[in-house]
């Protein structure tokens, strides 16, 4: 698995293992257990996602070693300011059964993400995370995070896929060194994506499906990606990516299926913004 050194030197691989939406606590603990058996070693998960005490039971039952395994959390933004996130990341700690995290975003740009920021940067100096960072923040929040504060992020988790290749944030991650890493890199199948036919054309070259061939794309363009399926078999297969290189045409093709529109929501939308409030009145953990 190819390595990505993030702006602090620390190394993530570029494939990892997602688990939103696997709500069924036995049913992630399969799926990490599976996944790691499969090869991956990253997984990603999130306080928001009511999972941590699975991934945290997959891991310690797994026999790949905690050290082999990066793993990320986020913060959610009922946990934001200095003090609630210091000790949300404590609870997750306990939840994932480790004593350290090898990364964690604060998962939207809202509430008091600076006091919330500036813990993870004092918990970076204790070294109980690895590597801080963001996720769906903006072009213009992103720079706003990185100047005024002392620890530019690691990693921006952001919707990214064939269809919304986030090309206008680039410049600014560049700026800060900052990696892009795709949540939703299959589009979470929408635009008959496992159907497409650029994709279906080109993975005919390689006796690959349309899923490896659009996430090859990205990974040849320095994304960080975290694929989720709760069937082994799929697993096997989007891992199953590394033995084949796109032609500079071909990911000329694909590069043209950008609508440069989120497939979701607009995070910088007031609606949006509201949306998230609400989720967090109704469903955020305590």
């Amino acid at each position: 698995m190819p390595m990505i050194t993030l702006n602090n030197g620390v190394e993530m691989p570029q494939e990892g293992f997602g688990v939103y939406q696997i709500d069924d606590l036995s049913e992630c603990k399969q799926a990490v257990k599976d996944a790691l058996e499969v090869g991956y070693r990253s997984i990603d998960t999130a306080q928001a996602y009511y999972n941590e005490e699975a991934v945290g039971a997959a891991i310690a039952e797994s026999p790949v070693s905690r050290e082999e395994i990066f793993l990320t959390t986020k913060v959610w933004i009922d946990d934001y300011g200095y003090e609630l996130t210091k000790k949300s990341i404590e609870l997750s700690l306990q939840k994932l059964q480790t004593d350290y995290l090898d990364l964690v975003l604060l998962h939207q740009p809202f509430n008091d993400y600076y006091g919330a920021y500036r813990a993870l940067e004092d918990l970076y100096d204790e070294k109980k995370i690895r590597a801080i960072g963001v996720s769906n923040w903006s072009a213009a929040r992103l720079v706003d995070l990185a100047e005024f504060n002392r620890i530019a992020p690691a990693v921006n988790q952001l919707e990214t896929n064939i269809f919304y290749q986030e090309q206008a944030i680039r410049p600014y991650l560049d700026q800060y060194q900052t990696r892009l890493e795709a949540w939703a890199p299959l589009a979470q199948g929408a635009n008959n994506i496992f159907t497409n036919p650029v994709l279906t054309e080109i993975g005919k070259k390689y006796n690959k499906t349309p899923a490896q061939v659009a996430l090859r794309f990205l990974t040849q363009n320095g994304i960080i990606i975290i694929p989720k399926s709760t069937h082994k078999e799929r697993m096997q297969q989007n891992i199953n990516i590394w033995d084949f290189e796109l032609t500079s045409v071909e990911l000329e093709q694909i590069r043209q299926l950008d609508t440069g529109q989120s497939l979701t929501l607009d995070h910088d939308a007031p609606e949006s913004v509201k949306f998230f409030v609400d989720y967090s009145k109704n469903n955020a953990p305590k």
